[in-house]
């Protein structure tokens, strides 16, 4: 979709949108709008549930020169930031499209009473509309007319065009990466499997990302048994994917990102049941946020050092498969005793984990993964699940997630729930046993291949990665949950 900026014409025409703030009250050009029309708006107004309130539309067709006049509810004045200009962007693009519109012209005022200017909300107005005009529809031949994206320019008329464009194009790069996760989740596993993604993930080098890659050969000379040890049942070779961005001080510790990337999960020996398991093409969703990430740090110029570490299989039940009751040893040294095959993440994520303390002994530790369901009966779709060793980290990164409205919540850990996984015939096990507190027995697992003075998260998205529904500023499918929220965090705590 085409973006641009311009100034406040003489006359509006076409297809036009514009704010209206809490108890219907009419910005600038709506009031201008309104008089030249007669009190068009302020009739339709009282003749509706229309408020102003936020996230509200009311669109009135064929007004004089305008054909299509859309009023946008901002809610309070005050309370108008920068999320909520996003929502009121991706809202325009879904009516558009649902109405077949082509183009769309958005009117930004000045709001009384709210510290951004109207440039930095019409950036995020055109952020929010571009993020919501993604579709993945590459395998679609046929499809009806209304179901296909139409709005292909957006226009936003602001008093200070120059200065709008300056701001959004600091914003572009993150379009891009969410699509880059998005694409990646939403591939299906015949297509993207972990040589493939890994392929992919070479495109960053094109942005100054150095990305390495190391086969199963190479692993196994590491002693990653736990990770081969979940991909050993598949004809698709596993990979470990690094990707370095080196762009702060040399000074500067880096971070480490950390994504789960199960390009199929069938459960392995410990089959899942058949209904909705074509679901596990996303599996991967940690890994694609990691990868967009990077994207994102790298397309942005981020002044930061920051390690991915991305471990990619597939879970298969072939004859040569990991049985339940095998016991393997990982790279740490420790040795786990494997009860439930479907448990995989954790095992293919404690030696990536411990190869990026060894090899950059970073500072801090950020691990995102579509790790247990039990996060969902928990928190739902709403929130992905937090789980930390130090507060001040944890802190930085649930504001950091409010902030780009991919929130976090904090979950516990204890010396109680570490002991369930307690093995009798080696140093842990993969599973507690029991279904109650499983995803915290899922983080415990992980802490235990976190190295003394590290400060680490495990950030479990299994319940925002993927949506039935959409939002306000994400279609249905992929979300790429994880992307902005780890680069907002990077940019808040460690550049310049």
């Amino acid at each position: 979709m085409k973006v641009e900026f311009s100034a406040f014409p003489k006359a509006f025409s076409g297809n036009v949108a514009v704010f209206v703030a809490a108890d219907k009250q009419l910005l600038a050009s709506a009031q201008a709008i309104d008089k030249e029309l007669g009190g068009v708006i302020g009739r339709a107004i009282s003749a509706s549930r229309f408020t102003g309130a936020k996230g509200q539309s009311l669109t009135l067709l064929g007004q004089a020169g305008i054909s299509r006049l859309t009023l946008l509810g901002i809610g309070k004045p005050g309370e108008f930031d920068a999320r909520s200009a996003e929502a009121i962007g991706g809202l325009v693009a879904a009516e558009a499209n649902a109405a077949g519109q082509k183009a769309v012209a958005v009117v930004v005022d000045v709001i009384k009473g709210n510290r951004s200017t109207p440039s930095e909300i019409a950036s995020r107005v055109a952020l929010g509309a571009q993020l919501r005009n993604y579709r993945f529809d590459k395998y679609k031949t046929k499809e009806k007319p209304e179901q296909k994206i139409s709005l292909a320019q957006l226009r936003l008329v602001v008093a200070a065009p120059a200065e709008a464009r300056r701001v959004y194009d600091r914003l572009a790069p993150t379009i891009d990466s969410v699509f880059f996760t998005r694409d990646l989740v939403s591939e299906p596993a015949n297509v993207l499997f972990p040589v493939e993604f890994a392929r992919r993930a070479r495109e960053l080098s094109k942005l100054g990302v150095k990305v390495g890659i190391l086969g199963e050969a190479e692993m196994k000379k590491l002693g990653m048994n736990v990770l081969l040890g979940v991909g050993q049942g598949s004809e698709r070779e596993s990979q470990l994917l690094v990707m370095r961005w080196m762009n702060g001080p040399k000074s500067q510790k880096p971070i480490a990102l950390i994504g789960k990337g199960v390009c199929f999960d069938t459960g392995g020996i410990s089959i899942k049941p058949a209904g909705g398991m074509e679901d596990m093409k996303w599996d991967m969703g940690g890994a694609g946020a990691v990868t967009g990430a990077m994207r994102l740090l790298a397309a942005r110029k981020a002044k930061a050092n920051v390690i991915g570490v991305c471990a990619l299989v597939e879970n298969m039940p072939d004859g040569n498969a990991q049985r339940p009751g095998d016991v393997v040893k990982s790279m740490s040294g420790q040795t786990v005793e494997v009860i439930n095959t479907d448990a995989e993440g954790r095992l293919i994520l404690c030696d990536a984990m411990w190869y990026a303390q060894e090899k950059f002994k970073p500072q801090a530790m950020v691990e995102l993964s579509t790790l247990t369901g039990a996060i969902i009966v928990a928190l739902g779709h709403e929130r992905a699940g937090l789980f930390c060793n130090n507060t001040a980290l944890s802190d930085k990164l649930r504001a950091a997630g409010s902030a780009v409205g991919e929130k976090l919540w904090r979950m516990p850990l204890g010396s109680k729930y570490d002991k369930l996984i307690d093995s009798e015939i080696a140093d842990m096990k993969n599973v507690s046993g029991g279904r109650e507190g499983s995803s915290i027995t899922a983080a415990q697992f992980l802490q235990r291949f976190v190295q003394e003075d590290v400060a680490w998260a495990h950030i479990d998205i299994a319940g925002v990665a993927w949506s039935t529904k959409g939002d306000t500023t994400t279609p249905k499918g992929a979300t790429a949950f994880g992307v902005r929220l780890l680069d907002a965090w990077i940019a808040e705590n460690y550049e310049s």
